[in-house]
């Protein structure tokens, strides 16, 4: 059995207790209520019912912290403590939709050193991807590494297109037509969390993405860099996070592709 800190057995805990409620409400997708949040950016009854579960789990577990939530917003703790960054259900157009695709996201976030643990569980395949900085990435009891893959054209590249009222079509068109034809494949499965989550498995060899939010990526970034790969915005740098822009991939890969996007957006 993997030793790792507490935090990761209270996230494991809080994320385990959500989930049966979203299998069952899964299982039930067309009698859901579903309200609009915003152009194509829909949030069911199960989202809030998950968060709520979740956030009841984590301030049980750490009354004084802070919370960064999706559907919840803002709930303010202790400065000077760290604060949960969570994502109930990334992927919800796939779940209203009955595309078994989908993920619960936590993270902590530390004041000062930023994010330190992460958590990605998908409810309906049981598979628990948590990472803990400075300790590695991993698959249940599986240490994770990214892809060996050294060459695009052996590489299947997963990506988040633009949809109603959210991104620039025109941006990430021109990026599709500088990396399509240099990889093997791309993949849109619409959960950025898995996506990150798949590139620390080495299940894909890179990802790209902008107008994205903390509680997509938080757990997700420090899982691929645990694993051993790269991310950086689109510029390069160190500042995914802040900027909303994703560009990850094993060592090998990641100047290949940040060189096609960057060229891309000239």
């Amino acid at each position: 059995m993997v030793s790792h800190s507490g935090l990761i057995t209270v996230m494991q805990r809080a994320a385990r207790k959500a989930a049966p409620r979203l299998r069952r409400d899964f299982g039930e997708v067309e009698l859901l209520q579903v309200s609009r949040k915003g152009p194509a950016d829909f949030v069911s009854m199960a989202d809030k019912r998950a968060e709520q579960t979740i956030v009841e789990e984590l301030r049980h577990a750490r009354p004084d912290w802070g919370l960064l939530l999706e559907e919840g917003g803002v709930i303010e703790g202790d400065p000077s403590k760290p604060r949960w960054i969570v994502d109930p259900l990334d992927g919800t157009s796939n779940f209203l939709h009955g595309i078994p695709h989908f993920a619960i996201s936590i993270a902590v976030e530390e004041p000062r050193t930023g994010i330190t643990q992460g958590l990605i569980y998908q409810p309906l395949t049981d598979e628990s991807f948590w990472a803990e900085k400075g300790r590695g990435a991993w698959l249940q009891d599986r240490r994770l590494r990214v892809s060996a893959r050294r060459d695009l054209a052996d590489a299947l590249i997963a990506t988040g297109i633009p949809f109603f009222g959210h991104g620039d079509l025109g941006r990430w068109s021109a990026i599709l037509q500088a990396v399509a034809p240099e990889v093997a494949g791309t993949r849109r499965f619409g959960s950025a969390a898995l996506d990150l989550a798949w590139v620390a498995a080495g299940r894909y060899d890179g990802f790209w993405e902008e107008g994205l939010k903390p509680w997509d990526t938080a757990a997700g970034i420090l899982m691929v860099r645990e694993a051993g790969g790269f991310v950086t915005d689109f510029k390069g740098a160190d500042r995914a996070q802040e900027t909303g822009q994703v560009l990850a991939a094993n060592d090998q890969l990641h100047s290949k592709l940040h060189k096609l996007v960057a060229g891309a957006l000239r």
